[in-house]
C-alpha cells in the first residue's frame, strides 16, 4: 500500500484522502505537503494533484475528440471509438434541445465539455485505490496522491462557479437592465411604485441567496457523491490489508460490487451536472 506501513486503518484512510498540496508552510516555507500539514498552508494552497489530474483528463478529452474529428466521415463509423464519440455528441445535442429553449450555438459545446470532462474525472474512480499512489511513491518518491479531482471540493466548486459566471454573463447579455429588475421585483411584485420600492431589498436578498445557492449546490452535490464513493472504496481496501483471510475475499468481492455500481453512478453524476448547467443557462436566456 502507498505511504508505507500503517499502524491503524484510520492512518491508511487519512493518507489516501489527503491531497498533495503546493503552498507556503509557516514553519517549512514553500513546497509540496500532504497529510496534517495541508491545513497549515492556508487559503492560497494549491491542491497540485487535483489540478494535474483535471488537466490530464481535459487534455485526454480534447485529444480524443480532435483525433476522431479528423477521422470521422459521413458514412458508417469506421471504428468503435468514432462510434462512441458520435453517440456521445448526439446524446448531448439531444439533451440540449430538450432542456435549453433559447438560441445560442455555444450552449451545446459547453454542455459537451462539461459532460465529458466530469465523466472522465469521475471515471478515475475505477482505478485501484493503491495503484497510482503506490507507483508514484516507489518510482518518484511522491508520498501523497489523490487522483480523483471530483472528490476535491475546490475542483467541483471551481466548475460550478465557472457555470455561474456564464449564467451571469448571458443574463446580462440577453436581458440587460431587465436582469436587475428581475432580481429586485421578484418574488414580491406590486403595481404601486412606493410599495414595490419598499420590497426591493427583500426581493434582492431572496433572489441573490437563491442565485448564489445554485453554483454552491451544483458543486457540493457532485463533490458529496464522489467523495462518499471514494471513502467507501478506501474502507473496502483496508480489508485486504488484513492478510489472506475471509475479510480479504470479502473485500475483493465488495470492491467489484462497488465498482459495478459506479458504472451507473459515474455517468449519472456527469449527466446531472450537465443537465443542471443547461437548466441554469436556459433560465439565463429567458427574457420575460
Amino acid at each position: 500500500m502507498a505511504g508505507g506501513v500503517y499502524e491503524q486503518p484510520s492512518d491508511y484512510i487519512q493518507h489516501h484522502l489527503s491531497n498533495l498540496a503546493l503552498g507556503n508552510h509557516p514553519d517549512y516555507g514553500w513546497g509540496f505537503y500532504g497529510g496534517d500539514k495541508v491545513a497549515d498552508l492556508g487559503f492560497w494552497a494549491i491542491h497540485f494533484d487535483s489540478v494535474v489530474w483535471a488537466i490530464l483528463m481535459g487534455a485526454l478529452f480534447i485529444g480524443v475528440f480532435a483525433s476522431v474529428a479528423r477521422k470521422a466521415t459521413a458514412d458508417v463509423p469506421n471504428s468503435k471509438l468514432v462510434g462512441i464519440v458520435e453517440a456521445t455528441i448526439e446524446f448531448v445535442e439531444s439533451t440540449t434541445k430538450d432542456i435549453f429553449h433559447g438560441r445560442n450555438p455555444m450552449i451545446a459545446p459547453i454542455a459537451l465539455t462539461v459532460f465529458v470532462w466530469v465523466l472522465l474525472m469521475n471515471a478515475l474512480k475505477f482505478l485501484p485505490v493503491d495503484l497510482i499512489p503506490y507507483t508514484l511513491e516507489v518510482v518518484f518518491g511522491v508520498p501523497y496522491q489523490k487522483i480523483v479531482p471530483t472528490t476535491d471540493p475546490n475542483v467541483t466548486l471551481g466548475l460550478s462557479f465557472s457555470v455561474f459566471f456564464l449564467v451571469l454573463f448571458y443574463s446580462f447579455k440577453v436581458k440587460g437592465f431587465g436582469f436587475i429588475k428581475e432580481l429586485s421585483c421578484n418574488p414580491f411584485s406590486f403595481k404601486n411604485p412606493v410599495l414595490q420600492a419598499v420590497f426591493i431589498p427583500v426581493n434582492l436578498f431572496m433572489e441573490l441567496v437563491g442565485l448564489i445557492a445554485k453554483p454552491v449546490s451544483l458543486g457540493l452535490r457532485l463533490f458529496g457523491n464522489m467523495y462518499a464513493g471514494e471513502v467507501i472504496f478506501i474502507l473496502i481496501a483496508t480489508m485486504t490489508a488484513l492478510g489472506f483471510s475471509f475479510f480479504t475475499v470479502l473485500g475483493g468481492a465488495s470492491q467489484l460490487a462497488w465498482a459495478l455500481y459506479h458504472l451507473l453512478v459515474v455517468p449519472l453524476q456527469a449527466f446531472i451536472f450537465m443537465a443542471l448547467t443547461l437548466v441554469y443557462l436556459s433560465q439565463a436566456h429567458e427574457d420575460h
